[in-house]
């Protein structure tokens, strides 16, 4: 595996969107079974909405779409939470923790002069700030935001952006990922890309479309990228 820049998927890869199960669990008097179901319902709702925004060409900012999905899913499990409860929600998921592996694989990377940069449907400035708390903004040379071309992942458009922003060829770029439609989408647009395979039951979209490679967790790709 060789690649002059790998660009990391920034929620679910390098940000654990499930960290927000001890707030949800505490906003709902201690049911941490309905807490995890909430936190699993809000992500696919926020996915689901920014795919369909693209579809529409309705675009809004990603933070848009987690508050909308947040709001769906408290009406859907009738959980009843305030105002109050979801502005400190949204404030919550702005300070997400990385994932326990993420801080030492990137240093490693770092040391190895890889060069490395975030990529997501977030913007920039939210981004920038999600990876400044959690400690690991400084690995990265830029982040770069498909709100720079007003369109989500999987439209092939944000992967173009992303080699015109570093000044790259297709072969040269790998996606970092451990969303599925993420990998799908830059190997339909000629990147190469990794899959983070997080949970060893998770199955892959059976579109005829691979992953050039499968790891279980960032230092597994640290590890095959540096000897």
């Amino acid at each position: 595996m060789s690649a002059k820049v790998l660009a990391f998927d920034v929620y679910g890869t390098l940000i654990d969107t499930h960290g927000v199960v001890a707030e949800l669990e505490t906003r709902l008097a201690g049911n941490a079974g309905l807490a995890a179901d909430f936190s699993r319902r809000w992500r696919e709702k926020q996915l689901e909405y920014s795919f369909r925004r693209g579809l529409m060409g309705a675009y809004v900012p990603f933070s848009q779409c987690t508050r909308e999905a947040l709001d769906f899913t408290d009406r859907a499990l009738q959980t009843q939470l305030s105002d109050v409860d979801q502005d400190h929600l949204m404030g919550v998921y702005a300070r997400l923790p990385a994932f326990p592996e993420a801080a030492g694989a990137l240093a490693r990377l770092d040391r190895a002069g890889v060069r490395c940069v975030a990529f997501s449907n977030g913007t920039a400035e939210a981004v920038e700030g999600l990876l400044d708390q959690a400690g690991i903004l400084g690995h990265f040379e830029a982040v770069v935001s498909v709100d720079e071309v007003k369109r989500f992942k999987p439209d092939p458009a944000v992967y173009a952006h992303l080699r015109q922003r570093l000044e790259v060829e297709p072969g040269d770029t790998w996606l970092i990922s451990s969303n599925a439609f993420d990998v799908i989408g830059a190997r339909h647009a000629g990147l190469h890309a990794a899959w983070v395979r997080r949970s060893p039951e998770a199955p892959f979209d059976p579109w005829g479309i691979e992953p050039d490679v499968t790891v279980g967790d960032l230092e597994s790709l640290a590890e095959r990228l540096v000897q």
